[in-house]
Formats: C-alpha cells, sequence, structure tokens
C-alpha cells in the first residue's frame, strides 16, 4: 500500500526513525545499489558503484571555516598592532540616564514616508577571502580561500549577483527624536556592534550578500556530478546521512567532520548519470552525541513530511525533475503606498472541517481577498511545524514550507497566481523561537542544548515552551539570514511580519512587563543587543536586496527608532503592528459603550511615534482562539446563532452589534496607522471561535486536558455565512468590502493631512480630516443629531461616500444619499470651513469633497 502527496509515494512501512534493532539486517540487506532495497516503491532498479569520501573532505583540508565551534560565538578583534584577539559578544550594559523620558500623546501624527529606496547594485565576483582560524587569530602568511568557495550552487538559485550598500552613520536617529541623546552610549554600541558584524562578514564572507546564502552551502547541493550534504553540528561524535537511497543503513554514507563542526559527504551520480538520491526520498542525519544516537531531520532541509502511521516527521530530498518544477509566471508587484492585509492560515480556510490545500486556497481564497479590496496577504503558518494546533509558531523546519498544505511548488502556484491579481504575499516567519520538538526540529541537534540556542534558562522561554535564539552566534546568524532570504528568492515571498520582536529585544522577553514609556525600558541592561543587532542585519539584507520588500515587526513595547531606517541608526523595520488598538478595544467591549470615552478612544488610535509607519488592527488571529472572543462575539454572545437571518428579527443586541463592529473597523482604518489587517472571517463577524483538533493531555501532574475529540469543526472559516445574503452576516462583509475599496480610491491611510476636529465626550461624537475626506463617527446609543456642525480645511461641496447605516451594510438607511453639503466660511471647531449634517446615532459616515467652493 502507498500513500500519495501531490507526487511524492510514501511507502506504509514500519517507521524508518526507529531502527535501532534493525540497523543489523538493514545493513545486510543493502547491496551496494542506492536503488535496490526494500523500499523499490519509491525507487528505479539499477546498480552502480559507489565511492565513500571517508578521509579527506570533498574541499581542501587546509581551507579554514569561520564557524565557532565554541559554545559562545567567538570573534576576531583587530588590535592596534594588526594582531587579533578573540572577543565575546555581549549585551550591551549601555550608560543610561536616569531622567524619565515619558511619550507624547499626539493627536496630529505626520504620515511622512521617508524610506529610502536603494537600486539594487552589479557585484563583481568575490576574490579570495581570509578566514579566521580555530583559535580566533588570523591566518598568517598566504591568504586562504573560504573552505565553501567553489562549490556549485543548487540548480534553484539565480545566478543574478547582488550587492547591500554599506552601513551609514547611524546618526539621524538623533535628530528624528532628540530624546535619543541621551540615550547615545547605548545607541551608538548597538550601531557599533552592527557596523563591527557587516565588516567582519565582509572580511570572512565575502560580504552579506554571500553570507546570506548559506543554503547553498549547506544543506543538500546538487552538482553535475552529483549531491553534496554538509550540517555543522560540532557536538556530534559521528554522523551518517541515512534514507530509502541506501536503505538506512547507518554504515553505508559516513560522513566526515573539519575542525570546525561541519560534516559533509559527496554522494557522487549513478553509473547512468541520474542523481545518487531520488526525489521524494526520505533522508535523515544519524549522530553520535553527548546525549546518544539520534536521528535528525537535516537543520537545512526544504520539505519534511509525516507520513503516515508514524509519529515523527522525514526529511524528503526535494528537487523534482525540471519539467516538473513550477515555474513563475508573473511579475511581482510594487509596493503599494498603503497596506490593506488579509490575514491568512491556509490549512483552515476551508469552509468545510479539513485541512485545507495551497491549490485549494489559490483558487478559492485569493479571488475573494481581491474581491473584497485587500492589496495583500499574510500567510501564517507556513514554516513546517509538526504541532499543527500551535498555529505555525513552533516551527521545526526553517526551510521546509508546511507539508500539510501540498508540496513546494503547489505553495510556489499559489503566490505566482496572487501576483497575477495584483496582491502582494507576505509570510510570517518565525525567527523569535523555535520549537523544544527534539525529535523533528533544531532543539539538541547536535545533542547539546547550546547548538543553536542559548543553554540553561536563557535559551528557554516558559510561557511559550520553546527554545530561544543565541543571536550571538556566527552560524546562527547564517542560518536565520539565510533563512530569510530563501523565502523571498525560492517562493518570491513579498515580504514578512517577523513574529513575536518583543520577546528579541528583551531578556526579560516582554513577560510580566508593562511598558510606560520611559526610554529606560528600551536602552538598559534587560535589552539583548544581539538580537536587536539581528534585527537590523535582517532589514538591511532584505531592503538591500529586495527594495519593494516589506518588513513588519510585532512589537508590543514601542521601541523607539524600530521603524527608522538601518542606515539612520534604527531598527530598520518599514512598519510596526499596532497592537495596543486590538487590547483597547477588547478593554472597552467588556463594559457598555456609554461609558466609552472618545478621547481615550482616539489617543490609543493615534498614540504611535512620529515618522514610523504602524500597521493597524482592530482584531487579528489572537482574539478568533478558543479562549479569547472575537468583537462580533463580545457584541453579540449567543444572539448571533439565533437571529442573524433578515427573515426574522433582530434582537437589541444584535443591532447594537452590528452598528459598534463597523464603527470600530472604520475609524481604527481610519486613524490607526498606515496599514490595516484583517484576520480571515472576521470581517464579516465569524460566530466560531478556533480550535485545532486536539486529543485528552494528561499532564505530569496527573491533571487530564479534555481535547475535541480531534475534531476539525472549529478549525476552518464559514465564508459561506458571508456569502448568503439572506444572513446579516453579509451586510458586514459588504461594509467591510466598501471600507477597503474606499480606501484603495481616496488613500486616506497614508494621507499626510489629518486633523483631529472633535472628540466630544458630551454627544459622543469624533471628527477628523484624511485626505479629502471628512469622517464623523456618533457613538451615542440613542440620540441622533440633525444639522449637526463639524468643521473641514477645504470648502467646496461634500457628498457621502459610506455610511454604516446604509441598508445593504445592515443598516437602517436614515441619510439620503442624494443629499449635497455646501461649506461655509467661518472658523469653527479650529478649522476655517464647516458644513451641516445629519448623523444618525451608532453611525458612521465618510464625506468627500466632490467640488470646489462655487465662483462668483
Amino acid at each position: 500500500m502507498v500513500s500519495t502527496l501531490s507526487g511524492i509515494r510514501f511507502p506504509l512501512l514500519p517507521s524508518a526513525y526507529n531502527n535501532s534493532n534493525n540497523s543489523a539486517s538493514l545493513h545486510s540487506s543493502f547491496n551496494g545499489d542506492r536503488r535496490t532495497s526494500s523500499l523499490s516503491l519509491f525507487l528505479a532498479n539499477s546498480s552502480f558503484s559507489r565511492k565513500v569520501f571517508a578521509g579527506k573532505s570533498s574541499y581542501d583540508s587546509d581551507s579554514s571555516l569561520t564557524v565557532a565551534a565554541s559554545k559562545k560565538v567567538l570573534v576576531p578583534d583587530s588590535q592596534s598592532d594588526g594582531s587579533s584577539s578573540v572577543t565575546e559578544q555581549l549585551e550591551a550594559p549601555g550608560t543610561v540616564s536616569e531622567d524619565p523620558q515619558v511619550l507624547e500623546d499626539v493627536d496630529n501624527v505626520a504620515m511622512e514616508d521617508d524610506k529610502k529606496v536603494e537600486d539594487e547594485a552589479k557585484k563583481s565576483d568575490v576574490p579570495s577571502l581570509d578566514a579566521g582560524n580555530v583559535d580566533g587569530t588570523e591566518a598568517r602568511g598566504e591568504e586562504t580561500p573560504h573552505p565553501l568557495d567553489g562549490t556549485v550552487s543548487t540548480a534553484k538559485k539565480n545566478a543574478t549577483q547582488k550587492s547591500i550598500p554599506p552601513p551609514g552613520n547611524g546618526k539621524k536617529i538623533y535628530e528624528i527624536d532628540p530624546l535619543l541623546v541621551g540615550f547615545r552610549d547605548h545607541l551608538d554600541y548597538r550601531y557599533g556592534q552592527y557596523k563591527r558584524l557587516r565588516e567582519e562578514i565582509d572580511k570572512y564572507e565575502g560580504g552579506l550578500e554571500v553570507f546570506s546564502r548559506g543554503y547553498e552551502k549547506f544543506g543538500f547541493t546538487r552538482s553535475a556530478e552529483g549531491i553534496t550534504y554538509r550540517e555543522w553540528a560540532p557536538g556530534a561524535k559521528s554522523a551518517s546521512l541515512i534514507g530509502d537511497f541506501n536503505n538506512w543503513n547507518t554504515n553505508a554514507d559516513v560522513m566526515t567532520q573539519n575542525e570546525f563542526g561541519v560534516w559533509e559527504i559527496f554522494l557522487p551520480n549513478n553509473a547512468d548519470g541520474s542523481p545518487p538520491i531520488p526525489h521524494g526520498s526520505r533522508v535523515k542525519i544519524r549522530m553520535d552525541t553527548p546525549s546518544g544516537i539520534k536521528d535528525s531531520i537535516p537543520a537545512w532541509i526544504n520539505f519534511s513530511v509525516q507520513a503516515p502511521g508514524e509519529i515523527p516527521y522525514n526529511g524528503i530530498y526535494y528537487d523534482p525533475p525540471e519539467e516538473e518544477k513550477y515555474v513563475f509566471q508573473h511579475s511581482q508587484p510594487k509596493r503599494p503606498k498603503s497596506l490593506r492585509i488579509y490575514e491568512a492560515h491556509v490549512g483552515m480556510s476551508s469552509t468545510e472541517p479539513k485541512i485545507n490545500t495551497y491549490a485549494e486556497f489559490r483558487d478559492d481564497l485569493l479571488p475573494r481577498i481581491k474581491r473584497l479590496g485587500y492589496n495583500a496577504v499574510q500567510l501564517m503558518a507556513i514554516q513546517e511545524h509538526s504541532y499543527y494546533a500551535s498555529f505555525g509558531y513552533h516551527v521545526t523546519n526553517f526551510f521546509a514550507p508546511s507539508s500539510r498544505c501540498g508540496t513546494p511548488d503547489d505553495l510556489k502556484s499559489l503566490i505566482d497566481k496572487a501576483h497575477e491579481l495584483g496582491i502582494l504575499v507576505l509570510m510570517d516567519i518565525v525567527h523569535s523561537h523555535a520549537s523544544n520538538n527534539v525529535l523533528d526540529g533544531l532543539n539538541m541537534f547536535d545533542g547539546t542544548d547550546s547548538h543553536y540556542f542559548h543553554s540553561g534558562s536563557r535559551g528557554y522561554h516558559w510561557m511559550w515552551d520553546s527554545r530561544l535564539f543565541n543571536y550571538g552566534s556566527w552560524e546562527v546568524l547564517r542560518y536565520l539570514l539565510s533563512n530569510a532570504r530563501w523565502w523571498l528568492e525560492e517562493y518570491k515571498f513579498d515580504g514578512f511580519r517577523f513574529d513575536g520582536v518583543t520577546s528579541m529585544m528583551y531578556t526579560h522577553h516582554g513577560l510580566q512587563v508593562a511598558f510606560t514609556g520611559n526610554y529606560n525600558e528600551y536602552f538598559g541592561l534587560a535589552t539583548d543587543v544581539d538580537a536587536v543587532t539581528y534585527l537590523m542585519l535582517v532589514n538591511d539584507l532584505i531592503h538591500g536586496l529586495y527594495p519593494e520588500a516589506v518588513t513588519i515587526g510585532e512589537d508590543v513595547s514601542g521601541m523607539p527608532t524600530f521603524c527608522v531606517s538601518v542606515q539612520d541608526g534604527g531598527v530598520g523595520f518599514d512598519y510596526r503592528l499596532h497592537m495596543a488598538i486590538a487590547d483597547k478595544w477588547i478593554e472597552l467591549l467588556q463594559k457598555m459603550d456609554e461609558k466609552w470615552q472618545m478621547g481615550d478612544i482616539v489617543h490609543t488610535l493615534t498614540n504611535r511615534r512620529w515618522r514610523e509607519k504602524c500597521v493597524a488592527y482592530a482584531e487579528s488571529h489572537d482574539q478568533a482562539l478558543v479562549g479569547d472572543k472575537t468583537i462580533a462575539f463580545w457584541l453579540m454572545d449567543k444572539d448571533m446563532y439565533d437571529f442573524m437571518a433578515l427573515d426574522r428579527p433582530a434582537t437589541p443586541l444584535v443591532d447594537r452589534g452590528i452598528a459598534l463592529h463597523k464603527m470600530i473597523r472604520l475609524i481604527t482604518m481610519g486613524l490607526g496607522g498606515e496599514g490595516y489587517l484583517n484576520f480571515m472571517g472576521n470581517e464579516f463577524g465569524h460566530p466560531e471561535w478556533i480550535d485545532f483538533p486536539r486529543g485528552t493531555q494528561h499532564l505530569p501532574n496527573g491533571k487530564l486536558v479534555p481535547g475535541n475529540n480531534n475534531s476539525f469543526d472549529k478549525c476552518r472559516r464559514r465564508f459561506d455565512l458571508g456569502d448568503a445574503n439572506y444572513l446579516r452576516y453579509h451586510g458586514l462583509q459588504e461594509f467591510d468590502q466598501a471600507m477597503q475599496h474606499l480606501e484603495e480610491t481616496y488613500c486616506f491611510m497614508t494621507s499626510e493631512h489629518q486633523y483631529i476636529s472633535r472628540k466630544d465626550e458630551g454627544d459622543r461624537v469624533i471628527v477628523f480630516e484624511r485626505e479629502n475626506l471628512v469622517f464623523v463617527f456618533n457613538f451615542h446609543w440613542s440620540k441622533s443629531y440633525s444639522d449637526y456642525r463639524v468643521g473641514c480645511l477645504k470648502p467646496g461641496k461634500y457628498k457621502i461616500v459610506l455610511d454604516s447605516d446604509e441598508k445593504l451594510f445592515g443598516g437602517f438607511n436614515r441619510i439620503d444619499h442624494s443629499a449635497e453639503y455646501f461649506t461655509t466660511d467661518g472658523w469653527f471647531d479650529d478649522r476655517p470651513h464647516s458644513f451641516l449634517l445629519y448623523a444618525p446615532c451608532r453611525t458612521a459616515v465618510v464625506y468627500a469633497l466632490v467640488a470646489g467652493p462655487a465662483k462668483d
């Protein structure tokens, strides 16, 4: 019996992982022919003569690799006498001022985009590089080439030479925010660490552009002569490559190790020229480690699969024939002026209780996203993760797309289709931590707890139950920088949303810490300078090689300089997720709207740093998880199940909920930032929470955590409810669509003109201007206002362009849309002009300037 996944066939055999008891039989059955074994369902039948490279490495033994073999990264520091000494990369203590600095409360936010886009430059071939010896001293005498120079890069990679601009002086941050001057010691040290790393990468690796192509050197690389496999595992005592191709024979393909902990083996092609490892073969590396014998999925694997009936995953050698590889047909869209992001999880995107596929998402969801008016889709859970219920945040295989949804080529087809529709594809990338899974992931990969991660408690996130990267490690930098580039280069992603950045930037990980805005909280001993430096490097890399790419950071702390370019001394993100907004709405929804304060709402929406762009959202996937509540559920509760059909009267709770749902989303988009995000289904008030399939858990303390019988019923999205024109969900979806298209037409999120003219606590009215639009929100629960005067900057004629009370949107149609509104001169609410309007209770109406003042 054979199980199939898009052309990859898995024989239903006993697990190849636990083969310690049958290693002898495997060895005896292996006859020297990689393609003749008990796994003949996988492989063709042929024989060949094979040579095992057991002595000298496939590259010259006198070459050296700048890989730290010790637990802490040692890097050479140049001395005045020309020699080098070894120094540890330490956290910066920094001298900080004792004077508290408080964030300003700003209603007027300048919407300036001062990002400097660098042109791509052609780079000449990298000459031979000096390499450091293992003790950190500089190599003497004749220059030696990098040990991996001369190897053949993968056939998948583009040969285009790219370059990254050199660092700037990092001083402009003090002009942007004069309060930073008091923390100059820390910030200058931080930028000095970044510049030092750039210089050392230039010296020892040929530059950041070369350094970030680790996937061309490590893992499996194909050449005309065969396949080379390399792995950094300094803690291992011995290593062998095993898999279907050699019948899992530990003695067949023994690897050799150089003095820097890199294991390697070269497998020549078969006699007939076919590759020594067939496409689709399962592969692992078996290592004798300080923790015992273990089989691991290669760290750089680009595909991994859990075969039927097995618990651990297996690495898959994924290299389909040229005629089967997906070829991109469409160019990537240019970065839009404003981002309207549809956050999506491919696996749960079906209306049916199942795991959806990349192909189904491509055909069913992408046209929907386009129709709704979003210009970017943010895909969650792309990196392979053994535990489905982790929402993709406990990554096990960083270079592999999740096999639950299809093959790598299926994912490429999805992205290409999005580009055809003009939609950017952003990836929710996880570099803040890794799964603690020892069988499938990086944890204890070489038998030590300090391989890719900090050792001890510093390398463990107690709340997430996951491992924390050592960003001061040279090889960790290579791995993560290469990982970011891999997804941009190989899959044509248009950028990233970096998860858990707050956890990265502070040694306390933001846990049990309330950030007040005092600058001492950002620049002190609690700051992980290694992690911040990594974020600067990865943003430098992304924006240097891919000027149109977008980076968004999930930071709740409000770190200053977060969205300032690296050249100017910042961390380098394009956008910060404005996470405080969702928290504020949850806080307000726990009390009646009669107690809401207009000034409090406006302050939360506009309280962001000058010249740093934000992505606003009223709710994301976090609020949709079981145990939490979406905005719709907070507002309407169980009435959503019985009173959403149009053929029966709504309850007061439903009427209130539908009205406020629309108002909350529009004011969040209108004032919250330069980008907007919505999690799939929330646009129409999805009635169900997300509950991943799970069984009953037996905790170590003896307690039982009941499961849901591994049901997918709550792990899907009921898009059919939003499409049903006989349900009130449809009105919410129509409003969200109109809201997105309004922003597309007027680009109000990125308008430099923003003015809040009214925050009336008595009337419960908020009025503000964006571009040529005037937004009027009446949050009063019962009072409607006739002949209500609102101020505006520009004189002329105004018309309604969006009305939350429109019948199509589930409203009461209380406003005449044919009416025209003419301004009168004279100051009102600090505006030079004004006009009269009707403002029904619990409505949001947008007025657009359609003509200038009449001429005499």
